[in-house]
């Protein structure tokens, strides 16, 4: 029997020397393995953050015990994945009363509806009008709590009553206007009616 390994003792170690057929076999299995060993980038999956649903052209009617309380008129709506919506092209919002008829409106620029915290915030040009008393409030961001009938902002407003304009910072009102505070207010101007 031959045998195709040779044991060299030399200086306290042991040095194995293969034949030629276990050098190919080593060659043949330890470099692929050696050369298919690269660094491997784990690619982090992006998770899509834009709207799910786009509309345009839209009317959204809202009711309580089967009558329209609220009508919202918007060019285009985006809702995104957690139910979050924005109106980026303006809104234009109808409240009704108990006889069906239109107490007040709020128009802003644009719109944004957290559904998380059942708010929206509209921004630009807002205005908010009551129709009973004729009085328009204009700023530049209000923010309207559905469940509340609330509005409210920290900004700059002015309210045009028919007789006088009231300005001020601040303000907390019913939806319709029909009751208001004006946090901070700052000055009335009398309407000169010729």
């Amino acid at each position: 029997m031959i045998n195709s390994v040779t044991i060299l003792k030399r200086e306290g170690w042991h040095f194995c020397q293969p034949s030629f057929f276990k050098t190919c076999l080593v060659l043949c299995v330890v470099v692929p393995m050696l050369l298919s060993c690269e660094k491997t980038e784990t690619v982090k999956a992006e998770i899509y953050d834009g709207p799910i649903r786009e509309a345009e052209n839209i009317e959204m009617l809202y009711s309580e015990k089967e009558k329209v309380t609220v009508k919202i008129i918007s060019k285009r709506i985006s809702e995104f994945q957690n139910g979050d919506q924005q109106f980026p092209e303006g809104i234009y919002i109808e409240f009704f009363g108990d006889d069906g008829s239109v107490t007040s409106t709020l128009s802003a620029n644009m719109a944004v509806y957290t559904k998380s915290e059942h708010k929206w915030k509209g921004e630009g040009k807002v205005e908010v009008k009551n129709m009973e008393k004729q009085e328009q409030l204009n700023t530049e961001e209000l923010f309207w709590f559905p469940a509340s009938k609330k509005i409210n902002t920290d900004k700059f407003v002015t309210i045009r009553t028919g007789k006088e304009v009231i300005y001020g910072t601040g303000l907390d009102a019913q939806q319709d206007m029909s009751e208001y505070q004006i946090l901070k207010p700052e000055g009335v101007f009398a309407i000169d009616e010729e």
